[in-house]
Parts: structure tokens; C-alpha cells; sequence
């Protein structure tokens, strides 16, 4: 499943990448894969967000055309991944708050810019696991934030489409 292609982040600065970055994903198919298969899938995409600093990654963004995302909250001292790891196969927002908060975000395949992003304060998603069973999460603050915004990749936006600013990152010329 995992090819040479997928083993880099794609972005918006490669024109065939980003036509599958713009794309509705394909519904994900249990049926298709075995569970090592699916495991290995799961595996890979934790390390590729997390080597990648990222707190979410969606399938398409290693090129793969199906729906499904990875998630973990970064700790805000020593900046590791703590808490639930979340895997979601075809994931869907079922409820949202009446809240919404402003917030500034960025993204893997966007690279160099970010902006501020309104979006629901606290979410209901309903997917599958990594073993096809039922799931239902309800998120609220930056976890939410994070669901929405790789909800977002799977349906073909990006962040830039309802960002109300877009600010290029300035990068430490220290490091």
C-alpha cells in the first residue's frame, strides 16, 4: 500500500499533488486490505506526522486516495505527543456546536504560510476504527480544530479556502 510516493508529504506547490489535495476521497474499503496491511498503514502515518511535526495527517497528504486521518495533541511544554492517538476511517462531523472560535493554523501541505481560521468549538465525528468497528468522538477546543481541519482534507479544502487572513511564516534564521 505505502509506495515511494507516499513517503513524502505532498503540497499545494506540486500541481499533480495538489489535484488529489483538492479531491473527495474515496470512501476507505476494509474489504480491500488485510489488517497487516491496515496496521502498517496506521503505523506509517504516526511516524510520518509525527517526524513531520504535525498534530493531524489525512491520507492524501502522503498521496493516497482514501478517507482517513491520524491525529494526536502535542504536549504544550515539551512539545512530545501525549495522550489518545486517533485513527479515523471514514470520518464524518454528525453534530457541531453553536460556538465557534478564531484561531491561527497551519498545514503539512501548505508549507510557509498559516491563518486564522473560524471554526466549531466542539464536534461530534463518527467513523470506523482500524478494525471496522463503530466509533463515535465527541471533541472540543484544539482536538476539534484538528478533526475539522483533516475533515477538511479528506472533502478536498484546505485551510486556505476559509482562512479570513493568510500570513507567511517567518522561519528563525538561528537554527
Amino acid at each position: 500500500m505505502i509506495e515511494e510516493k507516499n513517503k513524502k508529504i505532498w503540497t499545494v506547490n506540486n500541481k499533480k499533488e495538489l489535484g488529489l489535495l483538492r479531491k473527495v476521497l474515496d470512501d476507505f474499503d476494509f474489504n480491500k486490505y488485510t489488517k497487516k496491511e491496515i496496521n502498517e498503514l496506521v503505523i506509517f502515518m504516526r511516524k510520518k506526522m509525527i517526524e513531520s511535526n504535525g498534530v493531524g495527517l489525512a491520507a492524501n497528504q502522503i498521496g493516497l486516495d482514501m478517507k482517513l486521518f491520524v491525529a494526536q495533541l502535542p504536549d504544550k511544554e515539551t512539545h512530545n505527543y501525549k495522550g489518545k492517538f486517533y485513527i479515523i476511517f471514514n470520518p464524518k462531523i454528525k453534530k457541531v456546536s453553536q460556538q465557534k472560535n478564531i484561531e491561527n493554523e497551519g498545514c503539512l501541505s501548505v508549507p510557509g504560510f498559516y491563518g486564522s481560521v473560524e471554526r466549531f468549538s466542539k464536534i461530534e465525528v463518527t467513523g470506523f476504527d482500524k478494525n471496522n468497528k463503530k466509533i463515535k468522538i465527541t471533541a472540543s477546543g484544539f482536538l476539534a480544530r484538528i478533526f475539522q481541519h483533516e475533515i477538511d482534507h479528506i472533502n478536498g479544502k484546505l485551510f486556505i479556502d476559509s482562512a479570513k487572513e493568510i500570513f507567511k511564516a517567518t522561519q528563525d534564521k538561528g537554527n
